[in-house]
């Protein structure tokens, strides 16, 4: 054996060893990303489940026809979703049988109703998932929990940035300053997080006093008894807090059948369920006209071409936040994974905990980045308004499409 052949072969194993211990490129760099969205596909909300699968579903198609995941070599994200179902019972079912089954899942939004994701986030959390939600609720992440992300302006900051707002917009459109005051709210997590501060101490700061303060269990069979009590304190405004499109319809229904109806008691919602589409199936516009929404996000200017291709592929005729803030997370997805550099949960995670994007693009208000609690820094909020026959965004003014009417007693 020649010198030259006695260091090649004194190498070889070397080599070999060297081979097995350096890591595959290949692993680094999978063709397809699995990302998750958990929400309600079957039971009475669905409607919100589906649109919140159309808004992922056009985020995912942006993305993967923009090259995908560079980082990764261009990887294609792949929407893996599943049903959360109509109960917190079925969605923490469902989060189980997620990171059960898709365990090569790295990240994950939904899950619709508060109520559902902070039944879900138990699951994820446990399982190390990052997940990111566009509920309301204070209590998701007041837990102290490390994977949960916060999209929205909680309910507690939504009451707090709203109710002065509406103050101004009732006497700037020429309306008188409201006294008096009813909430009738449903008891689902985000709604009744959303009235806490309002009773504690919002109003009275406001020169509010409270008239009817009623809660409900969903569905309603009867909206009769909540709509005397409005009838007999006459308010000069009523908080309406459903979270089923069918409670909204059933109560607006009724307040006009009761004399109540079309202005003569200025209504603000909270939440997206009275600015539905589904509200026009058996309701004309004239019904909903002046009805106001505090909403966490909204299709409004600026997002053109986003409400067209939405209203062309999925027969939408306008962008709830159920679509748009969907899409978004697909976009702060991309961005998490772009920097983590790998399709790992905890670097998507820690990733998502240190992203500094600067000011939101699919969101109102603030910037794209999260406190250590895990809310969306500086979240902002829209205030919308049913104007001969859509839900408009009158507040704030870079996204406002129209002016606020404010509806008289």
């Amino acid at each position: 054996m020649t010198f030259r052949r006695k260091i090649l072969a004194g190498l070889l194993p070397a080599l070999a060893a060297l081979a097995l211990w350096a890591p595959s490129s290949g692993a680094q760099q999978p063709k397809e990303v699995k990302v998750g969205l958990l929400v309600p596909l079957s039971g009475i909300y669905a409607r919100p489940g589906a649109v919140m699968r159309m808004g992922a579903e056009m985020g995912v198609e942006h993305i993967n026809a923009q090259g995908g995941i560079k980082s990764l070599g261009g990887a294609k994200l792949k929407l893996v979703v599943l049903d959360s179902g109509d109960s917190t019972e079925k969605a923490k079912a469902a989060a189980q049988r997620m990171v059960a089954q898709e365990t090569d899942l790295v990240v994950a939004t939904g899950s619709y109703l508060s109520s559902f994701t902070l039944a879900v986030t138990e699951v994820t959390e446990r399982a190390k998932l990052p997940v990111l939600t566009l509920s309301y609720s204070d209590q998701i992440t007041e837990r102290g929990f490390k994977y949960i992300f916060q999209t929205s302006a909680t309910s507690g900051s939504q009451a707090e940035q709203s109710l002065p707002e509406l103050m101004k917009l009732a006497v700037a459109a020429g309306g008188a300053r409201p006294k008096t005051v009813a909430i009738i709210t449903d008891n689902t997590a985000a709604s009744i997080s959303s009235v806490k501060p309002m009773k504690e101490r919002l109003l009275k700061e406001l020169g509010l006093e409270l008239a009817v303060d009623e809660t409900f269990t969903p569905p309603l069979s009867d909206a009769t008894p909540l709509v005397q009590r409005v009838r007999a304190a006459k308010p000069d405004l009523l908080f309406f807090l459903p979270t089923v499109i069918s409670d909204a319809k059933l109560m607006l229904e009724k307040m006009n059948e009761f004399g109540l109806g079309q202005g003569k008691v200025p209504t603000i919602s909270f939440g997206i369920a009275i600015a539905e589409p589904d509200m026009l199936k058996t309701m004309t516009p004239e019904l909903l006209q002046g009805v106001m929404a505090v909403v966490g996000n909204w299709g409004g200017k600026g997002h053109e071409k986003l409400i067209a291709e939405l209203k062309q592929k999925y027969n939408e005729p306008w962008m709830t936040q159920n679509a748009i803030s969907t899409y978004g997370d697909m976009w702060i997805m991309k961005s998490a994974l772009e920097k983590a550099g790998k399709a790992d949960r905890e670097a998507v995670a820690e990733a998502l905990r240190k992203m500094d994007d600067g000011p939101a693009k699919n969101y109102p208000g603030g910037e794209m980045k999260f406190d250590d609690k895990g809310r969306r820094v500086g979240a902002g909020l829209t205030i919308i308004q049913w104007q001969k026959g859509v839900p408009v965004v009158v507040y704030p003014s870079n996204l406002a499409v129209s002016q606020a009417i404010w509806p008289k007693k």
